[in-house]
């Protein structure tokens, strides 16, 4: 990896100028990059990754180690529950297509990689929007950041992130990760801040603590708009698919790069299909939770 890295490297040194203008802002951010972040930092982003690579590489082993009926039963009498008969017959029909034209591996993949991303993403987009939500300092610290997050190319970023942790799988995620966090954390901060003053005084005038509060008044009120950023997530998420697999991610959006790269336009529709299908069974799925949790009850048939 290293060797191709070096290539790749003094191929782009070639390729470039020295600078574009009068003030060399590229010069002085590739050197800060390269001279200073990488060899300081690099350790640290390492130990980092090492979370993220246990549970992508657990959630993917169990995901193709269940034989594909027993997954299939599950996640159809699970879309059944969350979100009614009709998302049930539309999943069980998507995922028998998606077993049909045998990339059924490849699915299970790309959603472990996903899923692994939206955890990390909650474990981080909550917590950091509801500090928003309780602080003003905070969300004015919060919101440019997220706001860079959210206008910065993709591609731009992939730089960075594969001098510090290299190519592969993890390094797709910690993408993706980046990428689809904004949401999350800008929609439990709308939420929390939404929910109405009147409760929040009547919950302090009996005497309610500020976490009593925050569990228990905030945050159920604020479900449905936190599962709107969770649902906004996934979305983002699963379109990093295909990027992803630019630095080595595999699943759909590897098969989706192999068509684009051999000028396989059925091959590279089948992947960007079973994207679209995944797309609509997860966009389904977390939209009745976000009712549910609303109304307290399940979707029904």
């Amino acid at each position: 990896m290293s060797d191709s890295m070096n290539a790749l490297r003094a191929a782009t040194d070639m390729a470039r100028p020295s600078h574009y203008g009068e003030l060399p802002l590229d010069d002085w951010i590739q050197a800060v990059v390269k001279d200073w972040l990488v060899p300081v930092l690099r350790p640290f982003f390492r130990a980092l990754q090492m979370p993220i690579q246990m549970l992508l590489d657990n959630l993917q082993a169990l995901l193709l180690a269940i034989p594909f009926a027993v997954l299939l039963i599950v996640i159809v009498l699970g879309a059944w529950r969350a979100a009614g008969r009709g998302v049930a017959i539309f999943t069980l029909v998507s995922l028998l297509l998606l077993d049909w034209i045998g990339i059924w591996r490849e699915t299970m993949i790309t959603l472990a990689m996903i899923l692994t991303a939206v955890v990390f993403c909650i474990i981080v987009g909550i917590p950091a929007g509801i500090l928003a939500a309780r602080s003003d300092r905070a969300a004015a610290v919060i919101r440019p950041i997220l706001d860079v997050m959210q206008t910065i190319p993709s591609f731009v970023y992939l730089v960075p992130i594969v001098m510090l942790f290299g190519v592969g799988m993890v390094p797709a995620v910690i993408a993706t990760i980046i990428f689809a966090l904004p949401p999350l954390v800008r929609l439990t901060n709308l939420g929390i801040r939404q929910v109405q003053e009147e409760l929040v005084e009547a919950g302090r005038a009996f005497g309610s603590t500020s976490r009593q509060i925050l569990w228990e008044i905030q945050l159920p009120l604020a479900l449905r708009t936190i599962m709107t950023g969770v649902n906004q997530t996934l979305m983002l998420a699963l379109s990093m698919a295909v990027i992803g697999a630019l630095i080595g991610a595999g699943g759909l959006g590897l098969i989706v790069n192999t068509g684009l790269g051999r000028l396989d336009v059925g091959y590279a529709s089948v992947g960007g299909l079973g994207i679209v299908l995944m797309a609509i069974i997860l966009d389904r799925v977390t939209q009745a939770l976000g009712e549910t949790g609303r109304d307290g009850k399940g979707a029904g048939g």
